[in-house]
């Protein structure tokens, strides 16, 4: 009996340790730990985000959910076995919200993120992502303050976009080659660390260009209704060229406000145009001849984004703009990031945004929005921008 004691007690010893061997990875460093998955194991990485999905801006976060719903969709329907549940919560393009909302995501256990749709909301959060140690990278938050400050840079924090220095100086560029001879005007919404920022760039890249401006002109949150002083004094320089470094709904009663009193200029703005022509009761017509910078073209002829624009349309019935394009290449940068570093249940939980991070600046990326994108230590895309015009009510490619 007392044999019989001593062999079952072994037994259960043995059986107990094979449990604690055949258990989860490791919570110390990046590198994978665990056991490798079978053949036929799938993994569910938690993919979270914010954006304004009501209010004003919520043409933006719509196509950013929209087009992060196709994009996670196609790679669960493939043969990958890391696929992804996909989370977005509302934070009304307000950084109060957005704190909120990172809460939201946080609690229900997102484990990387496509950050925030917004600027403002992203330098809210921006701070916390970092600390909690979660990859972020926003399909179209393009302050700097969303990856680093003066202070510090956020490791795991990443912009598919263009920043807002990167902007200014694409914008006059651009206008420095194709618009010299025109007489330009800036009009730009000081209180906004996107539209200032874009500004602040743009007027050193224009003092470098030698570009004619004639006039600049800000308001603020407070002032965004009525531009009549403005439009009037650029047209009394002699504008017959309008900067707009500005989110679209301040754009459109710009537009609507010239037409009003008879100055037509051309008018040139940035990302934060893009989605002018689904704003609800706008009248199309008013931003016809418009120009912007932006980093995708829904009239491209390459399979891949002909397959997007039509699988968006279908889906959703209207063109898919640049945040929609971005937040799309967003997903797939991401699940390319997680096949490369071999992503798998037994994975370690601590360092996979160091893991992420160092996949991110290492690795190239083509997607909808650029071919061989890579990225900087301090989370910034390099990637070349386009520019379209609006004829007709529809995007259009500018030959350059």
């Amino acid at each position: 009996m007392k044999k019989l004691l001593v062999v079952l007690l072994s037994i259960l010893c043995v059986l107990s340790l094979a449990g604690c061997s055949n258990g989860g990875g490791s919570n110390e460093g990046g590198n994978g730990g665990g056991d490798a998955p079978t053949e036929d194991e799938v993994v569910f990485v938690k993919l979270g985000c914010s954006g304004p999905l009501s209010g004003d801006a919520k043409v933006y976060g719509e196509a950013v959910r929209n087009a992060a719903q196709i994009a996670v969709d196609e790679i669960n329907a493939s043969d990958s076995k890391i696929k992804f549940e996909f989370n977005m919560a509302d934070d009304e393009a307000d950084g109060e919200k957005a704190v909120t909302a990172y809460s939201t995501l946080f609690d229900w256990g997102m484990q990387v993120s496509l950050f925030t749709v917004t600027s403002g909301s992203g330098a809210a959060v921006a701070a916390l992502y970092d600390e909690d140690g979660i990859f972020a990278i926003t399909p179209s938050g393009s302050a700097t303050a969303l990856v680093y400050t003066d202070e510090k840079n956020f490791a795991s924090n990443f912009q598919m976009c263009f920043t807002d220095p990167n902007q200014g100086v694409a914008a006059a560029d651009y206008i420095a080659q194709g618009f010299a001879d025109k007489a330009i005007a800036v009009l730009y919404k000081s209180d906004d660390v996107y539209s200032a920022g874009v500004y602040d760039k743009f007027n050193a890249e224009a003092g470098t260009k030698g570009l004619n401006v004639v006039y600049t002109g800000s308001f603020t949150d407070d002032s965004a209704t009525d531009f009549s002083t403005q439009l009037t004094a650029a047209k009394d320089a002699g504008a017959d060229l309008v900067f707009l470094p500005i989110y679209y709904q301040p754009a459109s009663l710009i537009l609507k406000q010239a037409k009003d009193m008879g100055y037509a200029p051309t008018f040139f703005g940035v990302d934060g145009m893009d989605g002018i022509l689904t704003l609800e009761g706008f009248d199309q017509s008013l931003a016809e001849g418009l120009y912007l910078i932006t980093p995708f073209a829904a009239d491209a002829d390459d399979e891949l984004t002909k397959n997007f624009v039509s699988e968006y349309e279908s889906r959703f019935g209207e063109t898919p703009n640049q945040f929609a394009a971005d937040a799309y290449d967003c997903v797939y940068a991401i699940h390319q990031a997680l096949e490369n570093i071999g992503y798998h249940a037994g994975y370690a939980t601590n360092g996979l945004n160091a893991d992420l991070a160092a996949q991110f600046t290492s690795m190239t990326f083509n997607g909808l929005t650029g071919q061989n994108m890579t990225w900087s230590e301090n989370g910034e895309v390099s990637k070349a921008p386009k520019a379209v015009i609006i004829e007709n009510g529809v995007y259009v490619s500018v030959d350059e």
